[in-house]
């Protein structure tokens, strides 16, 4: 049992993570998920989603170097964390983290579990507070929605459980270990591809934009701003070479899925002045 945990662990915190930021209740957590993995067909937990979430960040992370602006960062948690105590699922199993990637890449990530990262190219190309929260809430929706874990092939993920649910976990050997190390860093690797390199699907992304809508109503923030978003990236599709408008859907198909599913109200015109007010602080980064 320790050697398994052992190799989950190093696979989970792979990367840029030091370990010796791994805290005993992390192999707790893996524990319980190990002993209670009884079936091969059960899902995803919330921990075990968690622990490839933050594995995926750190691959991500030795691609993309950190802002080490710290201000900027501060301010980009506080509207994340704005919308997604608005969302259907407010609290995940290790929370909402929000990073600043320093690159001029327009894009963004949302890891499973939680952790979403947004390059200062994006910030550069949202105009307002509520654009910003616009371009968050589509992350956090992605990460309400399990879109990350989906990506994890199904077979890879049958197969793990299949050798953890077995009554010969308490006596893995070598080859065991080995194989199931195989298998989660295979599981990374599907997330990862699907972050950077492939997008997700079609409808996962009109979902994602629906989703944003309804965070963005919720908490306060326009949701036309996600409208004015998207209308200016389209300006700019047909010059993209990487980035969001690589892995995304055609920007005018999503633009009419917004404008058909616009939420009504009426935004307070106070607040309003009082976010753009502070947002004018970083608009020129």
């Amino acid at each position: 049992m320790k050697k398994i945990l052992f190799a989950i662990g190093v696979t989970f915190f792979l990367g840029g993570c030091n370990l010796k930021e791994i805290r005993m209740e992390h192999f707790d957590m893996l524990a319980k998920s190990v002993t209670a993995a009884s079936t091969a067909a059960r899902p995803i937990s919330d921990s075990e989603e968690y622990y490839v979430g933050r594995a995926v960040a750190a691959r991500i992370l030795g691609r993309y170097p950190v802002s080490g602006n710290r201000e900027l960062t501060g301010y980009v948690n506080m509207v994340g964390q704005a919308v997604s105590a608005n969302s259907e699922k407010p609290n995940t199993f290790g929370g909402y983290h929000f990073a600043v990637l320093d690159s001029a890449e327009v894009n963004a990530f949302a890891c499973p579990g939680g952790t979403i990262l947004v390059t200062v190219g994006m910030l550069r190309s949202v105009r307002s507070e509520d654009e910003l929260a616009a371009v968050l809430a589509h992350e956090v929706g992605h990460i309400n929605h399990r879109d990350g874990i989906a990506a994890i092939s199904k077979s890879r993920w049958t197969e793990a459980l299949t050798i953890i649910g077995t009554e010969a976990a308490k006596t893995y050997g070598s080859e065991q270990v080995a194989r199931l190390t195989t298998i989660f860093e295979g599981s990374i690797d599907d997330v990862f591809k699907t972050l950077v390199v492939n997008g997700y699907g079609r409808s996962q992304e009109y979902d994602a934009d629906l989703a944003s809508l309804r965070y963005l109503a919720a908490a306060g923030y326009d949701p036309k701003a996600m409208e004015s978003f998207l209308e200016r990236l389209a300006a700019t599709e047909h010059a993209a070479t990487g980035g969001i408008l690589k892995t995304h859907p055609g920007t005018g198909d999503r633009l009419e899925n917004v404008r058909n599913n616009m939420p009504a109200g009426r935004v307070n015109p106070a607040a309003k002045q009082q976010r753009d007010s502070r947002f004018a602080g970083f608009s020129m980064l």
